[in-house]
């Protein structure tokens, strides 16, 4: 099934839509891609707090539909995405719905997971398909020896620890191999040429949001009169789904798959920054010797395809 996307006809879309992408694409341009990237690391450890709050209220599937839905809402009133859909071609819309089916099974088994495990633990295993994705495509002695750093620095900062629960296990292990997914069919949709990545990632979201609700709306029904876990929720899907969905698609929109998936190396590292900074938690030697060590990867790894000159489309 082809999953890729063919020229599209600028000409059928509104020349007011047309201007306001072409000047959000010169100002996001400006920007170097691993910035966007270092913002999305950030809040994704943001949208855990919220999490915690919403745990007590709602169960795992509600959190997680009230996450997409949040999103959603954020991305129609935002973005209007419907607008791009009837230009679009079968495999562009096939991409965009596979893509919308990982996002909702992967937020799902996400909250399922962490409802049984430490983080740490579901971010470890999340990690390890993200490595052969980096070693795969790593070409050259040194990128090679980027990805060792980053892989032992990785994991002094994890904590890697067999938890005596297999089902949480085994809804971590999904969760891995839909991040996966989510970089490879992200990046496809980060780089094709029918809309931009955004608006992409906006439509995508809009689906989810339909396909996990059968799912999630049971459990999600009581935050309907509970004013706090509806903020909650709210907050959840800006930190969560917004701010570090749009900050992946700049970023994808110009760097190499590869370097993308090196560079979620820097996730454990940015997670013991922020405990530092908010949380007051002192890294151990340990911690602080994986840090260096990430750090040491990201600094040696090299872009195995030139840089792209086509612009991050917004």
């Amino acid at each position: 099934m082809a999953l890729g996307a063919v020229t599209f006809d600028d000409r059928a879309m509104p020349r007011s839509v047309l201007r306001s992408d072409t000047r959000t694409s010169t100002a996001a341009s400006r920007i170097p891609p691993q910035a966007y990237f270092v913002v999305g690391s950030v809040f994704h450890y943001l949208g855990p707090a919220f999490a915690v709050l919403l745990f007590v209220r709602v169960d795992a599937l509600g959190v997680a539909w009230l996450r997409i839905a949040a999103a959603a809402a954020v991305f129609a009133l935002w973005r209007r995405p419907w607008r791009h859909w009837r230009h679009l071609d079968r495999p562009a819309r096939r991409l965009l719905i596979g893509w919308a089916a990982v996002l909702a099974a992967m937020n799902s088994v996400f909250y399922l997971a962490l409802e049984r495990l430490p983080l740490g633990t579901v971010a470890a295993v999340e990690f390890l398909p993200v490595i052969v994705l980096a070693a795969y495509a790593a070409r050259t002695r040194r990128n090679l020896l980027a990805l060792v750093c980053a892989v032992a620095g990785v994991y002094l900062l994890t904590d890697v620890r067999l938890v005596a629960e297999p089902l949480g296990i085994a809804f971590a292990a999904a969760n891995a191999v839909l991040f996966a997914a989510y970089i490879v069919l992200g990046h496809r949709v980060a780089r094709g040429q029918q809309l931009s990545g955004i608006d992409g990632l906006a439509l995508s979201m809009l689906i989810a949001a339909v396909l996990a609700l059968p799912v999630g709306i049971v459990d999600a029904a009581p935050a309907a009169l509970d004013v706090v876990a509806l903020a909650a929720g709210v907050g959840v899907g800006i930190t969560s789904s917004v701010i570090p969905y749009v900050a992946d698609q700049l970023a994808m929109a110009r760097l190499p798959r590869a370097t993308y998936a090196l560079l979620v190396c820097l996730f454990p590292a940015t997670a013991t920054v922020v405990g530092v900074a908010v949380l007051a938690q002192v890294p151990t030697a340990p911690e602080i010797v994986g840090v260096g060590l990430v750090i040491a990867g990201i600094a040696v790894h090299q872009n195995s395809e030139p840089p792209r000159r086509q612009r991050a489309r917004t």
